[in-house]
């Protein structure tokens, strides 16, 4: 239970620009000052969201193909374009973190 408070003074710049950091991360204040504090890393990586949309599309896509192949539906499948797609989300997501990792 988190019943203990600490006031600090900031000026309007500082106030703005943690809130900001903390509205980036999807957190409420009190939750990005305190993981701040206590030095845990927060990341927010830029453009991760639709990489995380298209892999749930394939995904749900590599589902549909397995359900109809284990149906009879379908006999031979050309993945081809499928597995080109996924590497490339895949590289998309390496660049995004590696670019995080080094700002």
């Amino acid at each position: 239970m988190k019943n203990k408070r600490i006031n600090i003074r900031l000026t309007q710049a500082e106030y703005d620009a943690i809130s900001e950091r903390a509205k980036r991360a999807n957190l409420t204040l009190t939750e990005y000052i305190t993981k701040s504090c206590l030095g845990k890393q927060i990341f927010v990586i830029d453009g991760i969201e639709e990489l995380n949309r298209q892999h749930r599309a394939l995904g749900n896509n590599i589902n549909q193909l397995t359900k109809l192949a284990n149906s009879g539906q379908i006999r031979v499948v050309d993945l081809g374009e499928f597995l080109a797609e996924y590497g490339a989300i895949g590289k998309s997501i390496i660049e995004l973190m590696d670019r995080r990792r080094w700002r």
